[in-house]
């Protein structure tokens, strides 16, 4: 039986990560290990988990991001597989049986996700993997839609969401820059857009596994304004996406979509100059990080093995 372990980064998780956890447990497939990273949370985090003596936890004495506590975490368990967990995730009982057959079954499968509900009550999906625009937007897979099996096939997807993903550590070690699995330039979201491009390029399947279920609270975006989110986290929010396109993009592939990526731009660039110029102080960080960059797609080139034509063809749509 192959092994997985679940990870899960904190950061004022306090009230979350109890139901999370419980779900983990009470799996139907063994979990060999249980690590949870903390953020230096100022919650009570550390009193939660101290009822948990089947979790490794971790505290940092600073914030390392979503990105690098995931990277802490991966060096923490030795597992075939690595179960990547939100603290808001609770899990069906079966979620992880459910996804593990298939990836047994499939081995050129790198990457998996279940379908994660918003509200699961009134079956309003979260996400059933991530959908990409010629524009270079990704978004959630059927995102606020009432499931009524319109999702229910196992497919082929670009990506999957981090919120509760299954890697391949196989995967993991192959696409891996410098030991970081999770680029670290991104500090927190959209890492997951970078590592399922990643891992197209080097040739994985990413895959749906639609009767692995759990819901995702999403609890900043339902119930926070803009205002509310640091402005560290809304740079990396926007300019996390001229990371990826960076580093993976191919020149001819961009052109040919370039009409596309210039509305949105523009688009996203008014925007910034009427609500929140203080957003284009994001640009510093890409200047900042661009020799890192260029290394770095030098890498993920040299290591491509699939033809453009392959990946592209998971771009669709203009907005």
């Amino acid at each position: 039986m192959a092994s997985i372990a679940v990870q899960i980064v904190t950061y004022h998780s306090a009230n979350y990560i109890k139901a999370c956890l419980d779900s983990v447990i009470s799996q139907s497939y063994p979990v060999e290990k249980i690590i949870v990273v903390d953020n230096n949370s100022s919650d009570n985090i550390k009193d939660v988990l101290s009822h948990y003596s089947n979790v490794y936890f971790v505290q940092n004495s600073v914030n390392n991001g979503f990105v690098g506590g995931h990277n802490q975490a991966l060096r923490y368990a030795d597992t075939d597989y690595v179960l990547v967990l939100n603290p808001d995730v609770i899990l069906d009982k079966h979620y992880i049986e459910y996804i593990m057959e298939y990836m047994q079954q499939n081995e050129n499968v790198g990457a998996t996700t279940g379908k994660l509900y918003r509200d699961l009550d009134k079956r309003i999906i979260d996400s059933t993997g991530i959908n990409i625009k010629k524009n270079r937007r990704a978004i959630d897979r059927g995102s606020g839609e009432v499931d009524d099996g319109q999702y229910d096939s196992y497919i082929s997807v670009f990506g999957v969401s981090g919120a509760a993903a299954v890697y391949k550590r196989e995967m993991i070690e192959m696409i891996s820059e410098d030991g970081h699995f999770f680029d670290e330039s991104f500090f927190a979201y959209k890492e997951d857009v970078d590592v399922s491009w990643r891992a197209r390029l080097a040739g994985w399947e990413i895959c749906l596994i639609p009767k692995a279920i759990a819901k995702h609270e999403r609890g900043w975006k339902d119930n926070k304004s803009r205002e509310n989110i640091t402005l560290k986290t809304r740079k990396h929010s926007y300019i996390n996406r001229h990371y990826y396109v960076f580093k993976n993009d191919s020149l001819l592939y961009f052109l040919m979509h370039f009409p596309f990526i210039f509305i949105y731009e523009t688009a996203c660039l008014i925007y910034m100059l009427l609500k929140e110029p203080k957003l284009f102080s994001a640009y510093k960080l890409f200047f900042k990080e661009y020799n890192a960059l260029k290394i770095k797609r030098k890498y993920i080139r040299s290591n491509r093995k699939v033809p453009s034509k392959k990946i592209y063809q998971y771009f669709k749509g203009i907005w």
